[in-house]
């Protein structure tokens, strides 16, 4: 689709849209073109030089010629998975396996709200597990993010059958949920699969949910949604996330998510990315994000899927070839992705194949928790290729000048006999130099 065509789909004009020449120009590149030129907009859009000032618990300066040691500790991108599993694994060896591999890689998990599960008896909301899942992300610098806030996916037999009344009950839910976690979970799937609400799964599954979406109209609902999301933690990061690529998300869902003056209300448009049947490839992964970018909003790849093993009728399983197979799919994905400057984020799904979604063999951990060559090869690249710890000297003025990747970063140098250290992070909108105060 070209550029006159998607406009014209998505019901907006040029100026609606914020878009950048040397974006666009890229469109028609090939999947060979795409992967080549990765690792040099890697190195573009996802590091930068930097300058920082060490300073002593006396708040002077270090001295010149000192040695200092820099180490990254957490990506500014966010490189995460559902972590729907944790503690609630086969046995206690499996969970301190998930536990182990799960934060020796990421920075961010997603944390289940649906609500048919999440408010089994009405008013009695499960808060106790999901503080407990916060509280480890915490404990190991994990960024955290809650999924879904509004789905007509399922519903509970409490719901009122008025329409009316069981909306204002799904706007209540979100409103609590927002505020209730503010400062420990600020980034939120609002709605979710707006686009398809009326597919017949949900007619069955949430006939309440569905006829009262019908009667106060898709447009309607989502930007209610948001507002109520937005009013209960102005400062959170909302989502909205969809599953369709083509033009029906960015006409009837995108396009509508916006105020009276015609800002948008979302933060992020979230991309799902199911691959059990065939992995997209680098020349459609390119095009989606081409294609959303266009809207000036970071895109998040919020449910990314690449199976390890066929379907047969004996069951899916995982197998050799498939781990290989997977592991190339991935990591070219990943490439794909975090060269593309639009994309903040990607999240796979599911981090074990024990209780995967569809059963399936989706996991980066098999059945017995043992990471397969998937885990492996992007371990490698998110903490090795892509991962920045240096040595450098300290100039005059206690000045240390390096380049990076964005994120978190732990410095480390001496003074006499006390060995000092201090924390400090960076993006591309970091004014230099950085003062950082060492202890």
């Amino acid at each position: 689709m070209n550029r006159r065509d998607f406009l014209k789909a998505a019901g907006l004009g040029a100026a609606s849209l914020a878009i950048s020449p040397s974006m666009l120009s890229a469109e028609q590149e090939s999947s060979e073109q795409i992967l080549e030129q990765a690792d040099a907009r890697i190195e573009k859009y996802r590091k930068g030089n930097v300058a920082v000032r060490l300073l002593g618990p006396d708040g002077k300066p270090l001295d010149a010629s000192s040695a200092v040691d820099i180490t990254q500790t957490k990506h500014k991108f966010l490189f995460g998975c559902n972590i729907f599993k944790l503690k609630r694994c086969r046995t206690p060896e499996d969970n301190a396996a998930y536990e182990k591999h799960f934060a020796a890689m990421l920075n961010f998990a997603t944390l289940p709200f649906y609500w048919w599960n999440y408010e089994r008896q009405q008013g009695k909301p499960d808060d106790a597990r999901t503080d407990g899942i916060v509280r480890w992300c915490k404990a190991n610098n994990i960024t955290t993010k809650g999924h879904p806030l509004a789905w007509n996916w399922g519903e509970q037999k409490w719901l009122p059958e008025e329409p009316e009344e069981a909306m204002k009950l799904q706007f209540k839910r979100i409103e609590r949920c927002v505020s209730r976690f503010k400062g420990d979970i600020d980034i939120w799937d609002v709605v979710n699969e707006a686009t398809h609400y009326d597919r017949d799964q949900c007619k069955k599954n949430a006939p309440k949910l569905t006829e009262a979406i019908r009667k106060m109209g898709i447009g309607a609902y989502v930007r209610a949604a948001f507002k109520t999301a937005r009013r209960a933690n102005p400062k959170a990061t909302l989502v909205i996330n969809d599953y369709r690529t083509d033009p029906a998300y960015a006409g009837k869902v995108i396009s509508q998510l916006i105020d009276d003056s015609g800002r948008p209300l979302y933060d992020v448009i979230g991309i799902q990315s199911h691959m059990h049947g065939r992995y997209w490839g680098a020349q459609r992964t390119w095009d989606v994000c081409q294609q959303f970018a266009k809207f000036g909003k970071p895109l998040h790849f919020t449910e990314t899927t690449v199976v390890s093993g066929p379907r047969t009728s004996q069951g899916w399983n995982t197998t050799p070839e498939g781990e290989k197979r997977q592991a190339e799919q991935a990591a070219e994905f990943y490439r794909v992705l975090f060269s593309h400057p639009a994309v903040g984020a990607i999240t796979w799904w599911d981090f074990t194949d024990q209780g995967a979604w569809q059963r399936a063999p989706a996991g980066f951990l098999r059945t017995d928790m043992t990471p397969k060559p998937a885990y492996e090869q992007l371990e490698r690249l998110i903490k090795d290729k892509w991962w920045t710890q240096t040595k450098t000297t300290l100039e005059a003025g206690g000045k240390a000048r390096f380049r990076g990747f964005f994120g978190q970063y732990k410095v480390t140098a001496r003074r006499g006999d006390r060995r000092l250290t201090g924390t400090f992070s960076f993006d591309k909108s970091t004014k230099e130099p950085i003062d950082v105060q060492l202890s």
